[in-house]
């Protein structure tokens, strides 16, 4: 019998250090925080009567949203969306906001998070904790029976958070027909909504995500999971999606903000899909789109990993567009998102992202008839930049962080087998690629048969220094 070692800690602030995080606030900044209040407090509606509940992974703090999801009596639905107003806690121009522009969003570690705001703001007066009553921007949107949005309002408003709810004690509260009566109506909006969606052409991707979490065998810090998904968290998901396509709207018919962007996806990535389908024996019925062939697999077949994988081509090139005020040289399609099918904008997430404090304010502006603010005209133009720069900080400490996880736990265990499936096959351009669940292990792997296929694989090398792992076939 193989002799294991005990993998040895993993050291997340060196990673961070490595990478030039810097989690502290400065003095000034943190003051700042603490002493926030609200700078539009007399221009507010009072909405505590909403009944309002926020719905996030477990032991979350910063809580960005809370919503109320009821049926109309044609059959519609009426969505209130509470987002935290950001904006009013943060001056224009002072210590806290210029430390906020400089990082950009909240860059998550599996030991904590590098947040955008001190916490104070960001965990304390900004979230939407419940049974408190805060500050927020509070969308109200018309969805008719079959999904399209009628009419959107938005305003400053004041509103308090009934209960914190996660989606697997949404799963289990449906499944018992207890569902808060504040988002009785979220399952038929969820499913009605991605219906649209992918009738647009929109593309909703289900790769595995991996999760570093602590370990229970004693003397192993961490190891890899599958993240917990549930129908509920896509649910939600189409109440931000249906806010942020209503803010992309606001802004394209204006001409200011800051889009979402994402460009059609190439003919050579659609084809790569249809050959990838074909090859696998998965029927791709005649005028679905590239977005309703993937809703049609199955989710737990291999085959599915496969064609996700593939699927994810589709989704190059997203980025950011501020408009400035002038007319745009470029056509609609060209300032849409593809992965949703329309115009969309960040605005759901101001305690994580900066952007989505400067998008709120210009369509808060627009629909009451009022100019933009200077402050938020003079940052636009900087926003792709600052936010394309934090999305690859945000990516590359996720990636960094697996990569050296996956070779700390693998590190006592080259020579062993793993059940496994191939996520992509040798196309010529990468090495194959395969997925284990348990350790959740995303990695290249020698001799690995056709996409789809099962298989059984042999750790080769697991090297926390460089970090590397790699397995082979066998």
């Amino acid at each position: 019998m193989q002799r294991r070692m005990r993998a040895p800690a993993i050291d997340f602030a060196q990673l961070r250090r490595d990478m030039g995080i810097a989690g502290e606030f400065s003095a000034e900044a943190q003051q700042q925080a603490a002493a926030a209040v609200d700078r539009f407090a007399d221009a507010r509606v009072d909405r505590t009567d909403l009944e309002l509940v926020t719905i996030d992974p477990p032991g979350s703090m910063d809580l960005d949203q809370a919503l109320r999801v009821i049926r109309t009596d044609d059959g519609g639905f009426l969505v209130h969306y509470a987002i935290a107003d950001v904006a009013a806690l943060v001056e224009p121009g002072s210590a806290l906001d210029l430390e906020t522009r400089r990082r950009g969003q909240t860059v998550y570690f599996p030991d904590g998070s590098v947040p955008l705001h001190p916490r104070a703001l960001s965990e304390g007066t900004g979230s939407l904790l419940p049974d408190q009553r805060r500050p927020a921007v509070l969308w109200t949107a018309d969805v008719a029976v079959d999904g399209q949005c009628r009419g959107v309002e938005v305003s400053r408003a004041l509103v308090r958070s009934r209960a914190r709810l996660d989606y697997a004690g949404v799963m289990a509260d449906l499944s018992a027909d207890r569902l808060h009566p504040a988002i009785a109506a979220l399952p038929d909006f969820g499913r009605t909504r991605s219906a649209w969606s992918l009738a647009r052409g929109a593309v909703q991707l289900d790769l595995p995500d991996q999760e570093i979490v602590p370990h229970t065998e004693p003397g192993r810090a961490w190891t890899l999971a599958m993240a917990p998904r549930t129908p509920a968290d896509q649910w939600n998901a189409q109440v931000s999606l249906l806010i942020g396509m209503c803010a992309g709207r606001i802004q394209n018919d204006a001409g200011i903000g800051l889009l979402r962007t994402l460009p059609p996806a190439s003919a050579e990535a659609v084809e790569d899909l249809r050959r990838a389908a074909a090859h696998l024996g998965i029927e791709w019925r005649d005028g679905l789109s590239p977005g309703e062939f993937l809703a049609t697999l199955e989710p737990d077949a291999p085959t599915t990993l496969a064609l996700m994988t593939v699927g994810a081509r589709l989704m190059r090139g997203a980025g950011y567009l501020s408009l400035d005020g002038e007319p745009s040289a470029l056509t609609e399609e060209r300032r849409e998102h593809a992965g949703v099918g329309g115009l969309y904008a960040h605005v759901t997430a101001p305690l994580r992202r900066l952007g989505d404090r400067y998008a709120t304010e210009v369509a808060l502006a627009v629909t009451a008839g009022a100019k933009v603010p200077t402050w938020v005209r003079e940052v636009l133009p900087e926003l792709p930049k600052t936010m394309s720069g934090s999305d690859s900080v945000a990516a590359t400490a996720e990636r960094k962080s697996i990569d050296l996880t996956e070779a700390v736990v693998l590190s006592d265990q080259v020579g062993r087998r793993f059940d496994a499936v191939v996520m992509r096959g040798a196309d010529g351009r990468r090495p194959p690629e395969i997925f284990i669940e348990s350790p959740a292990i995303v990695a290249r792997c020698e001799n690995a048969p056709a996409a789809g296929t099962p298989c059984t694989v042999e750790v080769v090398t697991a090297d926390p220094a460089v970090p590397e792992v790699s397995f082979r076939a066998v």
